[in-house]
Order: structure tokens, then C-alpha cells, then sequence
């Protein structure tokens, strides 16, 4: 290769090496444990005990129309060989309502709690992400990951840990 060739290949290999140094980002990685913070957060524990109370009163309705359904069976089993075929169909059918009602109930009831549940916890998650995001932005982080979900298989110990940072802007800690 003649000397001029090499000289332009050496020439243009310098100004990519410096022109890539200079485009280079500095990435910033930080990690935390979304969920520890969630399950610490003052306002959750208000929020659970919000959910307690009404997925008792749900359940105790429950207990009181199975109660109900149960007594009613019982009452027709005794009496059921001495009923006419039209009582006898009547009662049955009833009762067949009545268990179609308990479970539309029971569906009604479990929605209504997991619905619930996500109307007391978005406020939480909302300011949980506020502040990561101003943790991000204040220590100049390219990526805050979350290592409660189990899916970063691994991570550096040059990964900055920002969970207390995101502690102390929520007043946690």
C-alpha cells in the first residue's frame, strides 16, 4: 500500500475515533426496588386498610346470602318428596336464580375490590414515579431500572443504587 493511502486511512481513522469520542454519551445507570418502595410508602398502608375494610363488607354480604341459599335448600330438601311437580320446579328454580345471582355477586364484588385497589394505589404509583423521574433528572441518570421486577438478569456495582435518593425526595427516609 503506498504511503499515501496509508497516511489518508491513518488520517481518517484519527478524526472517526475523535469524532465518535466526541458524539459519545456518558450513560448513567441507576436501579431500584420499585416494589419495597411501594410496600413502605406511608400511603399504601391507608390504602390497604381502605381495602380491608371493604372487602369485609363484601364478603360478609356474601356469607350472608350463601347462609341464606344454604337455609333455603335445606328447607326444600325436607320438604322436596312431598311438594306437586310445579311447587317442586318452582323452588328449584328459585334456588337456581338465587346461586346465578350469589355468583354474579361474587364476580361484581371482586371486580369492584381489584378496581378499588387500582383508583387508591395510581396516586401512590404517580408520586413514586414523579420522583424517580426527578432523581433521573437531577443526577443526570440515562436509565433508572427496577429490580423487583426480576428481569434484569444482571446489573454492575458501577450501577448507581437510587433507591434512597427516590426515598428521600418522597420524605421516606
Amino acid at each position: 500500500m503506498s504511503r499515501t493511502i496509508r497516511y489518508t486511512l491513518v488520517v481518517f481513522a484519527l478524526v472517526l475515533v475523535s469524532f465518535l469520542g466526541a458524539n459519545a454519551q456518558d450513560y448513567r445507570f441507576a436501579h431500584l426496588d420499585f416494589q419495597r418502595i411501594l410496600n413502605d410508602f406511608p400511603e399504601k398502608k391507608v390504602a390497604e386498610a381502605q381495602l380491608y375494610d371493604e372487602t369485609q363488607q363484601l364478603k360478609d354480604q356474601l356469607l350472608v346470602m350463601n347462609a341464606e341459599l344454604e337455609r333455603r335448600f335445606a328447607d326444600y330438601m325436607q320438604k322436596r318428596d312431598s311438594l306437586p311437580d310445579l311447587v317442586r320446579n318452582t323452588i328449584e328454580k328459585d334456588l337456581q336464580d338465587t346461586e346465578a345471582r350469589i355468583e354474579t355477586y361474587r364476580e361484581m364484588a371482586m371486580r369492584s375490590v381489584t378496581e378499588k385497589e387500582q383508583r387508591l394505589l395510581k396516586p401512590i404509583v404517580d408520586k413514586i414515579m414523579a420522583a424517580i423521574n426527578k432523581v433521573r433528572e437531577e443526577h443526570d441518570f440515562t436509565y433508572i431500572f427496577d429490580t423487583s421486577t426480576k428481569v434484569i438478569l444482571s446489573y454492575s456495582p458501577l450501577s448507581y443504587d437510587a433507591e434512597p435518593l427516590v426515598r428521600a425526595k418522597l420524605g421516606m427516609d
